[in-house]
């Protein structure tokens, strides 16, 4: 009977891998379909008699076709009644259905948000993908938190909910969450390169990379106007001639343009090097105010760099260190568009709620950037003041945040962060 499973789906598609390796992790055989080309063989009459929506993966079986990946891959675990996919007790078994939800509804489901838009698969709108990476940031979190007690999303051992959320997460890490997106949720990414190491799991995703940035914004393809475009009306010719909408248009002249150069770029040289600053931060491991803060103030220009100090606005809101750090840590992320010009240390102080979050930031030029300023939405999060670097008392904070003085201010640090 498991010679018979056979495997209609395109090659490296994420929702085909669930039902293999469950497969493999079973002991169940399943064959995949031969020459298989999609959309060509999903399109055909006998496909379609399997699936009407012509979608992958079908599991084509003795008793019927099986569509929808999750169930695929429920099929073939419950086709051998000798293993452990789903725990050992009736209360696995309802966890191992909880995380299967939670894996296609808060974390597939937003991963595929974020990434087919820039694809071109999806209408690209900016809130979007707002809105998707903050809902996957969320339950990238909460896996997160459950992952720093847990090997294994259910009991000790892998079950179907491991299977299914590895192969939900294999594209985010392949095409989208980068090592800066990822850093924040260390449990998630400890969990997830273990997982896709595995031989059973390997086999089928094989060896890859971390995205190393998010794709650019590709345009969406649009066939329904290309239908239009076919049509003989003579009346049609001139609305294909029509002048295209404004955005279209202005993207279309825009293209050719040279990428136009930072601000910052075209100030007058300066005598620090910021990445000799930084490395010399972060090779320097004793006598640091000797070495790293001198070697600091021997660099520094202040007429091609300032220094600020920052203040989070609303430190009452700290109450859970994980969560401020947390908060510490995706302001850090979306700061990544500055590195080439900013190094930033944040220190989050304190024994016990409220934590109080404080910072100091160096930047390229006699203000903070604007567009720092306009693109990284925490900026408004906090209260800047420019440093006076005349002021001893002013000079000796600086000093003192950039080696994580403790006590800071006659508190103790919770925890200190650099941006570098």
């Amino acid at each position: 009977m498991a010679l018979l499973q056979v495997l209609h789906v395109g090659q490296e598609n994420k929702n085909g891998f669930k039902g293999l390796i469950a497969a493999e992790y079973a002991g169940v055989e399943v064959k995949l379909a031969e020459n298989f080309e999609m959309g060509v063989s999903n399109k055909s009459p006998e496909f379609l008699k399997m699936n009407p929506l012509g979608k992958v993966p079908v599991l084509e079986t003795p008793d019927g076709p099986v569509f929808e990946s999750n169930a695929i891959a429920r099929y073939v675990v419950r086709l051998k009644a000798d293993n452990q996919l789903y725990g050992s007790s009736l209360i696995d078994y309802a966890h191992v259905e909880q995380w299967m939800d939670f894996s296609a509804m808060e974390i597939d489901a937003n991963i595929s948000r974020w990434v087919y838009p820039r694809l071109g698969y999806m209408q690209y709108i900016p809130p979007a993908e707002e809105g998707a990476v903050a809902a996957l940031k969320r339950a990238l979190d909460a896996l997160n938190i459950h992952l720093a007690s847990n090997t294994y999303l259910v009991g000790h051992s892998v079950t179907l909910a491991d299977i299914v959320m590895i192969c939900n997460l294999y594209y985010g890490f392949k095409l989208i969450m980068t090592k800066s997106f990822t850093s924040e949720f260390p449990h998630v990414e400890r969990y997830f390169w273990t997982m896709a190491n595995q031989p059973k799991m390997k086999k089928f995703l094989g060896d890859f990379k971390q995205a190393e940035s998010v794709p650019a914004v590709q345009s969406a393809k649009k066939p329904a106007q290309a239908k239009e475009s076919a049509k003989p009306k003579p009346k049609a010719e001139p609305k294909k001639e029509a002048p295209k909408p404004k955005a279209e248009a202005a993207e279309e002249e825009e293209a050719p343009k040279p990428k136009p150069k930072n601000p910052l770029d075209l100030l007058p040289p300066s005598k620090m090097i910021l990445d000799d600053w930084k490395r010399l931060y972060s090779n320097t491991k004793s006598n640091f105010r000797e070495v790293a803060i001198k070697g600091f103030w021997d660099m520094y220009d202040p007429e091609g760099y300032s220094l600020w100090f920052c203040d989070y606005k609303y430190n009452d809101e700290n109450t859970v260190s994980f969560v401020t750090l947390n908060k510490v840590s995706g302001f850090l992320q979306r700061m990544d568009l500055a590195r080439k010009y900013a190094f930033g240390k944040m220190l989050i102080i304190g024994n016990e709620p409220p934590y109080k979050v404080k910072g100091l930031w160096l930047f390229r030029g006699p203000e903070i950037p604007k567009f720092v300023m306009d693109e990284c939405y925490d900026m408004e999060l906090y209260d800047w003041k420019k440093a006076d670097i005349s002021d001893e008392e002013q000079k000796e904070r600086v000093n003192q945040m950039i080696e994580d003085h403790e006590p800071f201010e006659g508190e103790a640090l919770l925890d200190a962060k650099c941006f570098k």
